[in-house]
């Protein structure tokens, strides 16, 4: 006795057309933001686009250019992986999409160090949880419900006997008025981790770095009731990691998370 919507299990119907929906009105409110204020992407039009993955045309300038973005919807409950941002930027590129703007609540690994398809860059849009209960909420563009967040920009350095240490520098993020990437600083960050062997499959935390604001130090103290080893909390408040071998797997991964607590993480061959 009831209708059942064949094709509503494939990543971007969520769990059907009213959370595309729901997701899309929010989406024009709220915009798209980035690490600063003046970085918001603002649509002038959002229109739903007939696609597999590609549920919206959005419209906005840059600088004097008018740029058409594709936007893929990721699942209501669920992650989106690296092949489906492949597959819906294919679809974008035969539409002619300038870029892709990839909403989802969750992201896997291997699509976090996938961010662009030939010219075609792709930004990812973390969606605040909040937007689980937006039927319940009103829609007053004010907070931040879209908000991409870059890729780590650090430094490999050679340590003694044939180690490896890692700087971060900070993250680097794509200016929409411009088009270009460029990079902020660490002050963006509240901590940092490395897998400093990564297997391509799980994310392991080997070190943990803690940056914070304003006196993370004071604040440990305070939520653990303890004195803390001053020395041992100067090698974890750090841009600069311990030193570590090479990795046999040829690879490490850094993963960032900013005061918000927006990750990313980024694969390095060494």
């Amino acid at each position: 006795d009831e209708l059942i919507e064949p094709d509503a299990s494939r990543v971007g119907a969520g769990s059907g057309k009213n959370f595309v929906k729901m997701i899309l009105e929010s989406l024009k409110v709220a915009g798209v933001q980035q690490t600063h204020k003046e970085d918001r992407i603002t649509f002038t039009a959002l229109t739903p686009w007939p696609g597999r993955y590609i549920c919206a045309e959005g419209r906005y300038d840059e600088g004097d250019t008018v740029r058409r973005a594709g936007v893929f919807i990721g699942p209501e409950f669920g992650t989106v992986t690296r092949q489906d941002l492949v597959e819906a930027t294919r679809e974008a590129a035969e539409a002619g999409y300038d870029v892709v703007i990839a909403c989802a609540f969750n992201f896997d690994a291997h699509s976090t160090e996938f961010d662009r398809l030939g010219a075609i860059p792709i930004l990812k849009a973390r969606m605040n949880a909040d937007l689980h209960m937006a039927g319940d909420l009103a829609s007053t563009g004010k907070g931040n419900l879209f908000v991409i967040f870059g890729e780590p920009d650090i430094e490999l350095i050679d340590a003694e006997d044939n180690q490896l240490q890692v700087k971060i520098n900070g993250v680097d993020v794509f200016d929409p008025k411009s088009g270009e990437i460029r990079s902020d600083g660490a002050d963006g960050i509240a901590c940092w981790f490395i897998d400093t062997s990564y297997n391509s499959e799980s994310f392991f935390v080997r070190h943990a770095y803690f940056l914070g604001a304003n006196d993370p130090y004071k604040s440990l103290k305070t939520t653990l009731k303890a004195e803390i080893d001053q020395d041992a909390w100067d090698t974890l408040n750090s841009d600069i990691s311990r030193p570590f071998p090479k990795p046999s797997t040829g690879r490490i991964a850094v993963k960032v998370i900013n005061h918000l607590g927006d990750e990313v993480m980024k694969v390095y061959r060494v």
